[in-house]
């Protein structure tokens, strides 16, 4: 089996790992882990060669890109302090935490070398995180919480590694120096992600073809990332930036076919590079493997006892933080998404799985030091954080759903239910007063102006069904069911036309390109 085999086979169990983590009522992540493990032992699968430096600019852009999608600014500043006390401060306190221990249990790693470890395993996975909360219908709130600690906690932890890492190698350390770098990295992303994000909004305008349109959200996430590294600003950050201002300026209400086009192709990026992103870890584990031989016992002690460490200090520094939380909340007016019960704030506890960004930071860390000498203990710091890496996330993503049973913790369906009929009634209402203004400048037939009031209302019913009085509903359904009629016998006869339009295809002197734009035309009619 050859490099390429491999990723065809990872890409292959990204597809299939969703279907079957669906029927066993398992995170498909956790699922392709477990097959990059079983991939890792036979001697006949390869070593996966790359490099590690490319690992997070390969993966993470389109990965958070995505995740950005299902989420928006009023999420994140309605969570700032949650966040800010998960993705912030708790990765500084694990950070810290994580390096005080190992520093007094492993012998030989400098504290620097601590640090570097600490920063590798402090941050949860954002993909990891959105992936397995949202198989799970958690509260909405917890989700809103859990995917703004992933994406923004990668922010803070790569510039700990780094200037760990940098102290490390050099043996020397600055700490007004380390907070500057810390400064300029987010300013430099901040202006990066808008610029970005201004850019390539006006060429989405420009650009009247949705391929096209689809095509280039796809280079942005990139060339943001590497763009904001390249002036040494945080690449992860530049790509949130990025991705919360097209999120907010670049929808058009009126793009269908861009939307449409979007949210498959995004849906399919998202599923396949997260099943080669979490069958990487699993595939990656040689590499711990090869650091413990004849070591076990020793090694398993502290990469248990480093687990031991990021799970404690994670539920420690919740309890507090969502008291104050609260406290806080209570001062306020507006509705913060704060976790209101024990369980849920259990349910986060156990929700902070390590994954993609911790892999690539473990294995980045450099062979030697300025002076030649090797790094200090860094097979032991590759093979800590692989156990912790583990643990996280094959042991707490393979219990999260039987602890979220067992919790009742659930979301809130008739909130969303209320929720959804109030957006029906905004949008019918919009409807009516569009026929209205459309009538002061056009005159319009009495029966063709109560037909189109009656479309009104079917906007609002078709998003939620139980909107108006019981007469005006039964009225509804059963015009819902003279057009579920008639759109069955339409998509009949546009299927039959499909078939005869498909088969001059392969007729002689037939133009393929031709036939495939009557087929699209077909095609988009079969939407309406």
């Amino acid at each position: 089996m050859d490099q390429l085999a491999l990723l065809l086979l990872l890409l292959l169990g990204a597809v299939v790992s969703v279907p079957i983590g669906d029927r066993l009522g398992l995170p498909a992540p956790v699922l392709m882990t477990l097959l990059g493990i079983a991939l890792a032992l036979p001697d006949f699968v390869p070593n996966v060669n790359i490099p590690p430096q490319l690992i997070l600019p390969a993966l993470l852009p389109p990965l958070l890109y995505a995740a950005v999608r299902r989420t928006s600014w009023r999420q994140f500043t309605a969570n700032k302090r949650p966040i800010f006390l998960l993705a912030v401060a708790l990765v500084f306190v694990t950070t810290v935490s994580v390096a005080a221990v190992a520093h007094s249990i492993v012998p030989g790693p400098s504290v620097a070398a601590a640090v570097a470890l600490g920063a590798v395993v402090a941050p949860p996975d954002p993909v990891a995180a959105t992936a397995v909360a949202g198989q799970l219908g958690l509260p909405r709130r917890l989700v809103s919480i859990l995917e703004g600690e992933g994406l923004f906690n990668d922010v803070t932890a790569i510039v700990l590694y780094h200037v760990a890492i940098a102290a490390a190698v050099t043996g020397t350390f600055s700490l007004p120096r380390a907070l500057l770098e810390l400064a300029l990295s987010a300013v430099v992303a901040l202006l990066v992600g808008m610029a970005l994000g201004w850019v390539a909004n006006k060429l989405i305008g420009l650009l009247e073809d949705a391929t096209l349109q689809v095509g280039l959200t796809l280079l942005v996430p990139y060339a943001s990332y590497v763009l904001a590294e390249e002036l040494h600003g945080s690449g992860v950050l530049a790509v949130l930036v990025t991705a919360l201002f097209l999120a907010e300026y670049a929808s058009d209400p009126d793009d269908v076919l861009m939307r449409l086009a979007g949210h498959t192709f995004w849906d399919v990026v998202d599923t396949l590079v997260t099943g080669v992103a979490f069958g990487l870890i699993g595939l990656e584990l040689h590499h711990a493997i090869r650091t413990a031989a004849g070591r076990w016992g020793e090694m398993l002690g502290w990469a248990a006892a480093i687990v031991a460490v990021v799970v404690l200090v994670r539920l420690l520094w919740l309890l507090p933080a969502t008291w104050l939380t609260k406290r806080l909340h209570a001062r306020r007016d507006y509705d913060e998404e704060i976790p209101t019960s024990w369980r849920e704030t259990v349910v986060m506890w156990w929700s902070g799985m390590r994954g993609v960004a911790s892999v690539a930071l473990a294995l980045a860390i450099p062979l030697t030091m300025d002076n030649g000498a090797p790094f200090p203990d860094r097979n032991e710091i590759v093979f800590i954080a692989f156990g912790v890496i583990m643990a996280t996330l094959v042991l707490q993503g393979l219990t999260l759903p039987l602890l979220v049973k067992r919790l009742g913790v659930r979301a809130d369906t008739v909130g969303e239910k209320e929720f959804e009929r109030g957006l029906a009634i905004r949008a019918a209402k919009a409807a009516k007063r569009r026929l209205k203004e459309i009538e002061e400048v056009e005159e319009l037939p009495e029966e063709l102006t109560e037909q189109l009031l009656r479309r009104a209302f079917d906007i609002g019913a078709r998003i939620s069904p139980d909107l108006g009085d019981e007469e005006r509903r039964e009225a509804h359904v059963q015009r819902a069911q003279r057009l579920r009629r008639l759109r069955r016998i339409q998509g009949e006869m546009l299927s039959a036309a499909r078939h005869e339009v498909l088969a001059a295809r392969s007729e002689p002197g037939a133009d393929p390109e031709i036939v495939d734009r009557v087929l699209r035309h077909l095609d988009v009619r079969s939407l309406r």
